[in-house]
């Protein structure tokens, strides 16, 4: 597969990482976020009440971070012109895809990590409520 665009490969990489970034935020802002549930909610009962699968389908994509990815690597691609391996349509379409593949790898590990932070502050609390207070321990042994 020949590369027919005058960009070096290490140069198509670092955008295509960098690029997502922004990308996996901007979703998972809109589909996870506080500041978003009140929209986030409307398009979630619009998306389960509607009856016609065009408008169901419009509303699910605004609590999907995997389906929002796609549409916000589409605006992505139109602002910045990015291009992947190939120039024209084809580069475009494998920078789209890939493009959402990393966006979407790095929202799953800012997810893993926000689990085990989660974790280790339940641990850490329940923890805390095992271990007897320090003033009480000295208390009991006079």
């Amino acid at each position: 597969m020949p590369i027919e665009l005058n960009t070096p490969l290490s140069h198509q990489t670092a955008m295509l990482l960098l690029l997502a970034v922004p990308i996996a935020c901007i979703a998972w802002t809109v589909t996870h976020e506080e500041v978003f549930r009140e929209p986030r909610e409307f398009c979630k009962s619009r998306s389960q009440s509607c009856h016609r699968l065009v408008e169901r389908k419009f509303f699910y994509l605004f609590t999907c971070e995997y389906c929002f990815s796609h549409y916000v690597s589409a605006l992505a691609l139109f602002l910045f012109r990015f291009q992947l391996l190939y120039a024209g349509w084809r580069g475009y379409v494998v920078a789209w895809f890939a493009l959402v593949w990393v966006a979407n790898v790095y929202m799953s590990v800012f997810n893993r990590l926000r689990l085990e932070i989660k974790h280790e502050n339940v641990e850490i609390a329940v923890e805390q409520t095992r271990l007897p207070e320090p003033a009480t321990q000295d208390a009991s042994k006079r």
